[in-house]
Parts: C-alpha cells; structure tokens; sequence
C-alpha cells in the first residue's frame, strides 16, 4: 500500500525531478506565452483533490454511474457560477479544452460537407476553425476571412464571402488576432446569410468576464472559451449561450457526442475559476492585463519592433520579424534563454513555415497574475527589442545573459508559489 502513502519524491523520482524543474522554471523567468496564465492555490488544490478519482457519465441528476452525489453538486456550482458570471441562459462545463467545446458545437449545428465560415489561420484564426491539419477543416467545407493591408480584420470581404458560400456557421475570434471584434456586425451578416454565428472569446474570457471587452453573450448564438488564459483558472474548455433553447442540442452534442466521461477534479477547479473571477479583485487584475498588454506594445512600437495594428485590445499582441529579418524560432528560443518565454507565431501572407513563422506572439496574463504591473512590461519591452536587436548584430549571447540576471533580479520581487 505504500503507492497511496508515499511522496511523489520517493514514489517517482524522475517525474518529482522534472517538476521541481518546471517550478523553477516558472519561478526565475517571465511567461509571455498569450494561451498561458498562473492558477492559485485553490485552483491547484482542486485539481489534485481525490475527486480525480471519480468518473461519471451524463450531466447532474441524470448520471450513467452512481455515487455521484457530490459530482453532481460540484458541476451544478460550476454551471451556475458560469451562467452568474457571464449572464448566460445555458453553460456546459464540461468540454475538456476549448477545441472540444468547438468540435461540439460544429456537431450540433452542422452535418459532415457543410460550409463554414472563420478566420485564415495566417491571419490569426485558431486550428479548431477549419485548419487543413485539424478534423475541422478536413470534414467541412471551409471559406475563411482575413485582414487588410493595415493588420484590422476585413468586414466587407467578410461580408462578400458569407453572400458568396452561404455558410451554415460562422466564426468571429482567433488566437492571434490583437483587436476587439465588431460582434454586430458578424450578427449582421449572419442573419442576411441565415448562419449561426459562434464566437470563439477563448483570448478575451477574463476581460468579458470584468466588463473590460464587448460581450458576446446576447450577440452570438453560441460562445466557446477556455478557463485558462486571462480567466485565470484550470486548463479546459466550456460553453455559453443566451439561447436556453439550444441546451438539449448543445449538451448531447458535448456528451454523448464528442467525449465520454467527465474530468471531475477540472470541473470543480472550473468552478473555483469562476468563483474567483466574481470578486471585485479580478476586475482589478482584467484591467491591469489590458493595461499592460498596451504597455508592451507601445514599448516595442517605440523601439521600433513592427507590432501588428499598432497596439492591442486584448490581452495578446503580435509581433512581425521581417523587417528586422528574424524567424520567430530563432527569436523565440534567444528570448527564451534570456528567460523571457513567447511563443513563434505566423503573421499575414507569412513566407515562413508554422514550424519556423515570421512572428512573435506575446500576452500578459501570465506576468500581470505574479504582480507585475506597467512599469515592469514597459521594462520587459525594452529587453525584448535589446535581445532581438542584438540578434540582428549578432551580439546576441552577452545580452541575453544580462537580461537573464536582471530578469531573474525581477521576477524574485513576485513570487508565484510558497517553497
């Protein structure tokens, strides 16, 4: 019986090791990554709680399995903080990432062949939307949207295209794309094509959720988003709708349709994200995402780094390496060994392969969570204009290894995790 008693130290050395790792990892440099954040302790607490242990099928009150009595409390917690917290008619807590939430609602609205309508992956659109790689875009017929000349999403050739294919769906929202949506113009053009119009807030949830960004609640017919990101919570997807009648079709799309059993111990940490997101604090962190989102973006546009539209709206910015004649890989690892972690990102009409791309994705949920507030973004700006800077003269390796120090002089100033 030792395996149940036993440390994780003892028990799996190597795992405990790479951990410890991860932990410092985390510690000593800045997380840029736009799609990644820092969880509390509660949220932590919630996930390794033994309700791991636990599988149930159905939804509350109608399980496949018994001794669900606390299961069903914990997701009936989590849909109401849901709906309370967004103002929705209907939320499922249950898709287990953001693109699962997608998937279900592709098969409760469409049939295999059908025409759906999102944004080019190279303009900032998400896999989930009908990428040639992803089940979306090899199932359905996909016509897609871009962006000008100027970076800003092209409404009237988004229009053109929706009169010209008819799409049974249409998508607003993408991963990399810095600017708010005009929601009512996509309700508009869906309703003269006849489409349901879903919108993907997976990067936007946590300003939605503070009253910092246009809420698509009472636009869209169906809104999918993520707990983790800006909402600062657990890894996992969800779904909302102001449209109480579409709960059957969208429930039985999630389950039985596209996945099994629940992840309990995800869904109560769901429930503790929804929870914390109400308090009057997080309306504080939302605007501090923003405000420093802003700050990095204007940093770099004064040091001369091409962000596209010029700033951001959101929580994410993204960065074109051509004219300085860097790939985002090359940029992304240099970044990266001065502790200073993003992510390589395509930009529009991108030469560059995905596995190599012309561009740099940078968000702030994650170091705004640690307390870092404008004047560190601001400082963060100028170490990556300094690294990418001496990348182009190739000077590259002491710089790196002074922003490294300072970084890590930083960041012990905020603290993620007691030891």
């Amino acid at each position: 019986m030792k395996h149940f008693t036993g440390g994780l130290a003892d028990v799996d050395p190597e795992i405990y090791a790479a951990l410890e790792a991860e932990t410092a990892r985390q510690r000593d440099g800045v997380e840029l990554i736009a799609s990644e954040n820092l969880v509390s302790l509660a949220t932590l607490e919630a996930i390794g709680s033994p309700m791991v242990n636990k599988t149930v099928e159905g939804y509350p009150g109608g399980r496949y399995y018994g001794g669900a009595e606390n299961a069903d409390r914990i997701e009936s917690l989590a849909i109401e903080r849901a709906m309370q917290l967004f103002g929705a008619g209907y939320a499922n807590v249950q898709p287990h990432s953001g693109s699962q939430a997608n998937l279900a609602v592709f098969l409760a609205f469409l049939t295999p062949g059908d025409t759906v309508l999102s944004m080019d992956l190279s303009a900032g659109g998400h896999l989930s939307h009908g990428a040639g790689p992803n089940i979306s875009g090899k199932w359905f017929d996909i016509a897609q949207y871009g962006v000008g000349a100027d970076g800003f999403l092209d409404y009237d050739a988004m229009a053109e295209t929706a009169r010209a294919r008819s799409p049974k769906l249409i998508i607003a929202g993408g991963s990399a794309y810095p600017r708010a949506i005009d929601l009512e113009r996509f309700r508009a053009v869906a309703d003269e094509v006849g489409a349901i119009l879903l919108v993907d807030m997976a990067h936007w949830a946590g300003l939605v959720a503070a009253g910092l960004h246009p809420d698509p609640i009472p636009v869209a017919d169906v809104v999918t988003a993520t707990t983790y990101k800006n909402l600062r919570g657990v890894r996992g997807g969800f779904i909302l709708s102001h449209r109480a009648d579409l709960s059957r079709k969208l429930n039985s799309a999630v389950f039985p349709g596209v996945q099994g059993s629940v992840i309990l111990n995800a869904v109560a940490a769901k429930a503790v994200a929804f929870r914390e997101a109400m308090k009057p604090e997080f309306k504080t962190y939302a605007q501090g995402v923003l405000d420093n989102a802003r700050a990095l973006a204007a940093t770099l546009v004064e040091r001369e780094v091409t962000v596209l539209t010029g700033g951001t709206d959101t929580p994410l910015l993204l960065v074109d390496l051509r004219p300085l004649g860097l790939t985002g890989a090359a940029a992304s690892d240099m970044l990266e060994s001065a502790g200073l972690t993003a992510n390589k990102n395509g930009v529009p009409d991108d030469p560059e392969s995905p596995r190599v791309t012309s561009g740099l994705r940078f968000g702030s949920s994650a170091g705004t969570a640690r307390g870092l507030g404008v004047d560190e973004f601001t400082q963060i700006g100028h170490w990556i204009a300094d690294v990418l800077e001496a990348m182009g003269s190739g000077t590259a390796e002491p710089v790196t290894t002074r922003i490294r120090d300072a970084v890590k002089a930083l960041v012990s100033r905020f603290p993620i995790y007691p030891a």
